[in-house]
């Protein structure tokens, strides 16, 4: 069975939660402690952070 990497960086998930102001939630006491909704908001932002990047990639 094949191993799976990790498809965001834990890098963009910092920045990403520091963009969404949870960032302190993380570093105190860890993602476990992130809401689903917040970290729903983190997947969405990440999911158009990766579609611009494409568009702009197809663009050139």
């Amino acid at each position: 069975m094949p191993r799976r990497r990790p498809i965001m960086s834990d890098a963009l998930k910092y920045e990403i939660a520091e963009e969404l102001g949870v960032a302190d939630i993380v570093y105190r006491e860890g993602w476990g402690s992130v809401s689903s909704r917040n970290c729903g908001n983190i997947v969405k932002k990440a999911i158009e952070r990766a579609e611009k990047a494409l568009l702009q990639q197809r663009g050139q």
